[in-house]
């Protein structure tokens, strides 16, 4: 049988190779597969270009794997250069750390042996990474598509409830619904069309198995309308039809329950594994450089906190979402926002860099001020009578060697925090600006959507009554003022009245038609079904305008339990990301800078000696054991803090709002824009307050010595 599917995929896919170089060929065929086009991703590009260098023979069982994997994310490349691709990647970071490893030993012949371990670790990461690409993209593709399945099976239902034609049915829904699933929907004619198929039947089926295993209630329900063409009897064909839109609800309410349950462990597992271990595995640092002699350098730490593990969270959490089933989340296409403009826009990054930068500059004061051109490269405090700030420097560079070594003092940790608040704040505006006026517009749409949805039934009934399409919006219309949709049918009433408009121009009139002032597509579709059943008569009309107020009702309110069932899981993560990481990487910080503070005190009295050293006999010997020289200044501790909770809150920040509602762009940037400044700000203020407070407290006690 596979034998048969590959020779299947193969002729067919020569087929519409022809087709598609074929001069004969209708617009709409074009137009179509113009859609279908998915746009390049970077990991397509990379593949293509980099997969072309060599081509490495993939085993029959990977292969097969693969091309599964490829096909379902809908990339143009082939099992080769994925497997091209990744081997690439792993030789190129070997290739990459080692010359960097042995340029430093060239230059002060030392061997780099935790930078090879680390390029190696990141190396195979790297290679398994963009090996399992395409299972990612497959993933992120369904759980796009599939998002639209529940409105497809409503448009399906409510279309063939006054019309038993399933092709018209199909066609209908891939007019109305957005995204994937509407050109998957259309492929199921283009596959009759261009002969790979000889009956909607079948292409239908073969569609359908792409789905059988991830989505089994959507094939139920599906299958449940083909067997309603074949009921004589009309309740009975209407009962099914009812029970098909039941089943694929149950289905999506059954597995984001168990879904619920089952990421409980996994994202307490990478909250732990990902935040809280390694922050408090920084509060050692600075004890620990000192007692391995300078073994543990700034960059080791930058390359650990801020892109392996990084690497790690993101890893464990595209896990995560691997499972999520589908079938449920957001299903609005950005492009059709009247404010997508703003999205799109890249004026906001202006702005978002003015506000980074000159916080940036002064976050780099510390190294400035160490340039040729400056007379005065540090200065204390000397001056201010204050006992215990007397001996404190404001950068505190030691000369080690003929070399600087620091920024030690308190105040450069102070200095660059701006620097990552100045990137928090620069990305949180970026973000905020872009999306902010959607995110209003998306609210006011879906607000409007659950007033219709009753107003709906009330036109139903003025239907039901006998009474005309063209009056019942004017009585509507009078029934319905102070509310949001009233506007509409008053509309519609205006241009049949004044105009004399047709129904249909009314509502669709390219240029005077109440749709252009409405985004919904629950809108767009309810008028259309009306205008299409109201040519089979008003009780017809009536009947499928009360069946979609009934429908969406009832989403709703399965949408509203399922947002229940995640809600505890969210919320936690939520306050874990924006509250206990940054007040824990705050104390951390604060602590970082007190432990340094210490050792450089009892440093002075060690070298000062006389009678204070001889009363400060136990921190004379603190000071041999850590040596304050080869510590890792505070400075670039706190730095690698703020860059790991920024990149922390990225990635949970996308976990949640995938778990949450699908694939979902918009929401993304937004709430990572609210997270981002809420978190940032936090841990500034912690760490502000935890260096300035232990500092001043470490200081005065020392100062009895």
């Amino acid at each position: 049988m596979a034998d048969v599917n590959d020779i299947l995929r193969k002729y067919g896919a020569r087929i519409e190779s022809e087709i598609e170089n074929s001069p004969h060929v209708s617009q709409e065929y074009k137009e179509f597969k113009l859609e279908m086009q998915v746009e390049n991703s970077g990991y397509e590009k990379w593949a293509k270009s980099l997969g072309n260098i060599l081509s490495i023979k993939v085993a029959e069982k990977d292969r097969i794997k693969i091309e599964k994997e490829i096909q379902d994310a809908h990339i143009s490349v082939n099992p080769s250069q994925v497997l091209t691709l990744s081997m690439v990647s792993f030789i190129s970071i070997v290739f990459f750390t080692l010359a960097i490893a042995l340029a430093i030993y060239l230059i002060n012949g030392q061997i780099q042996l935790m930078l090879i371990f680390l390029g190696v670790i990141t190396s195979l990461f790297a290679a398994y990474y963009t090996y399992t690409m395409p299972k990612r993209l497959a993933n992120a593709w369904k759980l796009k598509a599939s998002s639209q399945m529940v409105p497809a099976i409503l448009y399906l239902v409510v279309y063939m409830k006054h019309t038993s034609n399933l092709e018209r049915a199909i066609e209908f829904a891939a007019q109305h619904l957005e995204g994937p699933l509407a050109l998957d929907f259309k492929k199921i004619f283009y596959d009759v069309e261009i002969g790979k198929f000889s009956t909607i039947k079948q292409s239908l089926d073969n569609y359908l198995e792409y789905w059988r295993e991830y989505a089994p209630e959507f094939v139920e329900s599906f299958h449940l309308i083909e067997s309603s063409l074949f009921e004589p009897g009309e309740q009975r064909r209407v009962e099914i039809l009812e029970k098909s839109l039941q089943v694929i609800l149950d289905g999506v309410y059954e597995k984001m329950l168990k879904y619920s349950r089952e990421i409980r462990s996994p994202l307490t597992n990478l909250y732990m594994l990902g935040i809280i271990l390694p922050t408090l595995g920084l509060a050692l640092l600075p004890l620990a450089s000192t007692l391995l002699k300078g073994a543990v350098q700034w960059y080791h730490i930058v390359v650990v906190f801020d892109i392996l593990i990084p690497f790690l969270v993101f890893y464990m959490s595209s896990e995560i979402l691997l499972k999520r089933p589908g079938g449920y989340g957001d299903s609005s296409i950005l492009e059709l926002n009247p404010n997508y403009y703003t999205f799109k826009s890249n004026k906001p990054w202006t702005i978002g860099l003015i506000i980074a930068i000159p916080l940036i500059i002064i976050g780099l004061l510390p190294w400035i001020m160490q340039l040729p051109f400056f007379s005065v490269h540090d200065f204390g405090f000397q001056n201010l009578e204050i006992p215990f700030l007397s001996e404190l420097k404001v950068f505190d560079f030691k000369n080690l060697d003929g070399s600087l070594k620091g920024p030690f003092s308190p105040i450069a940790a102070l200095l660059s925090m701006l620097m990552i608040l100045g990137i928090s704040l620069g990305i949180a505006y970026v973000y905020k600006k872009k999306t902010s006026l959607m995110i209003i517009e998306r609210e006011n749409t879906r607000k409007l959507e659950i007033e219709f949805t009753n107003t709906l039934f009330q036109l139903g009934n003025r239907l039901g009554d006998g009474i005309p399409a063209e009056i019942a919006f004017a009585k509507v219309a009078d029934s319905t003022r102070g509310q949001s949709t009233q506007s509409f049918f008053a509309l519609v009433n205006q241009n049949i009245q004044e105009l004399g408009m047709s129904l249909e121009g009314a509502i669709f009139d390219k240029r005077r038609g109440a749709m252009i002032y409405f985004n919904s597509s629950l809108i767009s579709t309810a008028m259309r079904i009306l205008t299409e059943s109201v040519k089979k008569g008003l009780q017809v009309a009536a009947r499928s305008l009360m069946s979609i107020s009934e429908y969406v009702k009832n989403i709703e309110k399965i949408n509203q339990r399922l947002r229940d069932l995640l809600a505890e899981i969210v919320s936690d993560m939520k306050s874990n990301m924006v509250f206990l990481a940054p007040l824990l990487a705050g104390i951390v910080a604060g602590l970082s800078t007190m432990i340094t503070t210490i050792l450089n005190k009892l440093e002075i009295i060690k070298s000062v000696g006389g009678e204070g050293a001889t009363d400060a006999g136990l921190g004379i010997g603190i000071s041999d054991l850590f040596d304050v020289n080869q510590m890792i200044p505070p400075y670039f501790i706190q730095i690698a803090i703020g860059i790991y909770l920024i990149e922390i809150i990225y990635i949970l920040t996308k976990t949640l709002v995938t778990v949450d509602s699908g694939v979902d762009k918009l929401k993304e940037k937004n709430e990572l824009s609210k997270n981002l400044k809420r978190g940032m700000i936090l841990y500034i203020l912690t760490a502000s307050v935890a260096t300035i407070a232990l500092t001043i407290l470490s200081t005065v006690a020392l100062s009895q010595l």
